[in-house]
């Protein structure tokens, strides 16, 4: 055992806002910026923000009614604009915005840095317009949220309308007088992670503390939800007692009383029209069969809540296959799947009629292959409005691949699809290949990774080479076209690579179960694994190989930094967490002992202190370069880790490590296209300066 273990001599870092803190954070700016705030960084920054505000971007749409929604931010407008159009509109080359809202004139006139968080919709009266939403702001581009009515004809938020101040929670209509609130605003209990401990139904003219309290959960679950669905014929009020971060528990509002949907906590639900369906995260065993994790499963939701348990199998997966999403149009249910993390979407159709079978679930569903996947790409189908009378069955296709800027194409099952709208260009693509190569892990496990780079590349061991992963919470890291990385990274030489590393989701729930908790270290391994193959390979060399990281990323490459600093040059830690040890006291930490462990408890301390990298520094180790970021709004994982972490460091007497705070933007580190080019410009000018020899240290 280390001094480390036992004391934390940065502790007065976790007053966010102290100002001590705080005047340690203005030193370590002054200090970071100027060495990394040259003139080449202002020239990237301003090429980076012309991708940003790019007027020629895909203004994506969410349709209501007859009009198509979008929230807009560009060089005019930074907080942005929400504004709507019509379809014959949408697909002229500049569509006749109508704006509902100006945030940028909104914010000068409150004196308040509002950030957009979405509109909630109340479904108006059979063949009225929609009309009334709820608009979230978060005033600094936090997590926690205030909620306002808008009158969208009168454009302009209600003088009488619901206010929900600001705090962490969400709101769902019940109707056009009642609000279901699950929020800690005005002292509302919170859980020990930070979010909502009860749900209510806020009547309109009411103060929030009269709200009638409908569901509560105990302190150390994650949260409470109730929402409402208003679909016409299928109306239904459900409650979600969120245990932990992948364990709930649902239930339904029935003849006065809750009832509970039987499954394990860890299989997720959903449900359309009359169906059910379910998706285990582990090996589910039910109604005499078992099904796989990550397989698709249907029922009929009244035979369920009545005691039936016969399934359809929909989707099963194999050793390369996984469910990914899926998404309902009018009759068809769209899957979307990745083989070896390329996309391939599958359109499944109910059984005619929908008669019940002695399966309970209506018979077979028949599935067909959408043609619509280029290889090595990344493509997601939805739903553009399934009650849509006309083009219910209507869908989007969203693709993006590496060096293929993004299309949007709309389609109708059983028919064609045509490209709507295609993103520019902002770089030489054609210049570039893409490759998918497999590292072999510790274990045996073989861990596939992209890899960006020029045609000609020369395998000689001298490629600057950017190193990128994630490796949490089932969150898969797919081929995705950017202009910030074409122009930030390959346009100046260097070599862009992904790596899919178990933790996340490419490969199923079963991927991510095998670096849970005790098993964390595979998602290190396998991280280093692809490191180790990048230098077999002749790609580039460890001097020579940076590797970048946020949030859960940033535990990783933190990881990389303490347990594998022979292998890198340079190290980026965004919006990390890093201290192991009291994560679960700091911001939303509590709600990921799921994923981590508790180091409240002896025995998983044990295993959670080996993967802490705040705990694994050592004296007289040769640290690569490192650049720890963060944002003082960040009210979700919170800058204090990273604070600590540099200011240990610093205190050993690394001389090559950096700290960057903003003041704005929650967990994105930015709230608008400004800072967030400057917060890219920043950690890709530092990863090629720290990289080609041109840092202090």
């Amino acid at each position: 055992m280390t001094a480390h273990d036992v004391v934390d001599e940065n502790i007065w870092l976790e007053e966010i806002h102290g100002e001590g803190p705080l005047a340690w954070v203005r030193e370590q700016n002054a200090r970071t910026q100027e060495v990394l705030d040259d003139a080449e960084f202002h020239q990237l920054q301003e090429r980076l923000l012309e991708v940003l505000d790019s007027t020629d971007r895909i203004p994506m749409v969410g349709k209501r009614g007859r009009w198509y929604y979008n929230f807009w931010r560009d060089g005019e407008h930074p907080k942005g604009l929400w504004r709507r159009t019509t379809w014959e509109s949408y697909l002229t080359a500049t569509p006749e915005w109508d704006v509902l809202l100006d945030l940028d004139a909104l914010a000068a006139e409150e004196g308040a840095e509002w950030v957009w968080h979405g509109a909630t919709f109340l479904r108006p009266a059979p063949g009225d317009e929609w009309r009334h939403a709820m608009i979230g702001l978060s005033p600094d581009g936090g997590d926690a949220v205030t909620y306002r009515e808008f009158d969208l004809e009168t454009r302009n938020f209600l003088p009488d309308g619901f206010v929900l101040p600001t705090a962490k929670g969400h709101v769902s209509w019940e109707d056009e007088n009642t609000l279901l609130v699950s929020t800690t605003a005005e002292g509302r209990p919170a859980t020990q992670s930070s979010y909502p401990r009860t749900s209510a139904r806020w009547r309109r003219g009411t103060p929030l503390s009269d709200a009638e309290q409908l569901f509560d959960v105990p302190d150390d679950h994650m949260l409470s939800s109730v929402s409402h669905d208003s679909t016409p014929g299928f109306e239904r009020l459900a409650a979600v007692d969120y245990v932990d971060f992948f364990n709930d528990e649902i239930s339904l509002w029935r003849d006065g009383a809750w009832v509970r949907i039987e499954k394990p906590g860890t299989v997720s639900t959903a449900w359309h029209h009359e169906w059910i369906l379910f998706r285990p995260r582990d090996p589910w065993t039910v109604g005499g069969a078992e099904y796989a994790a990550g397989s698709l499963l249907v029922a009929r939701l009244d035979d369920w809540l009545d005691g039936s348990r016969e399934l359809t199998v929909l989707f099963e997966p194999d050793s390369r296959t996984s469910l990914q999403s899926y998404s309902w149009t009018r009759n068809h249910l769209l899957l979307n799947l990745l083989v070896d993390v390329s996309s391939q979407i599958r359109v499944l159709t109910p059984p005619a009629g929908g008669e019940a079978t002695d399966d309970g679930a209506g018979g077979e569903w028949p599935s067909d292959l959408l043609d619509a996947c280029p290889p090595l790409h990344d493509v997601n189908a939805y739903a553009v409005d399934d009650e849509d009378e006309t083009d219910g069955d209507d869908y989007w296709l969203v693709a993006t691949g590496f060096l293929t800027p993004t299309t949007l194409t709309r389609g109708t099952v059983g028919g064609d699809h045509a490209e709507i709208k295609r993103a520019p260009s902002f770089f030489q693509e054609d210049d570039y290949a893409v490759e998918q190569h497999f590292a072999v892990s510790a274990d045996g496990t073989r861990v596939p990774y992209f890899q960006v780079a020029r045609k000609d590349l020369v395998l000689d061991g001298s490629n600057v080479t950017q190193l990128s992963g994630y490796g949490g919470f089932e969150v898969s890291r797919t081929p995705a076209y950017s202009g910030v990385v074409g122009r930030g990274w390959l346009e100046r030489g260097g070599v862009y690579v992904v790596a899919n590393i178990r933790g996340g989701g490419e490969y199923g729930p079963s991927w991510h179960t095998a670096a849970l908790q005790e098993k964390r270290h595979r998602a290190y391994e396998d991280f280093a694994a692809v490191a180790k193959d990048l230098v077999n390979r002749d790609v580039t060399s460890p001097r020579l190989l940076g590797c970048a990281g946020g949030s859960n990323g940033g535990l990783l490459v933190g990881n990389m930094l303490t347990q594998y600093p022979e292998l890198f040059g340079a190290v980026s830690c965004g919006v990390p967490l890093l201290d192991m040890r009291r994560y679960t006291k700091l911001s939303a930490g509590a709600s990921w002992i799921a994923e981590y462990g508790d180091p409240e408890d002896p025995e998983q301390w044990e295993f959670i202190k080996t993967f802490s990298p705040y705990h694994l520094l050592r004296d007289a180790v040769d640290y690569p370069h490192s650049f720890i970021w963060s944002s003082t709004s960040d009210d979700r994982v919170g800058p204090v880790q990273a604070r600590k972490m540099a200011a240990r460091m610093q205190a050993m007497g690394v001389p090559n490590v950096w700290y960057h705070e903003t003041i704005e933007g929650g967990h994105a580190g930015a709230s608008d296209n400004r800072q967030a080019a400057a917060l890219q410009a920043r950690n890709q000018h530092f990863l090629w300066k720290a990289l080609t020899g041109q840092l202090p240290g």
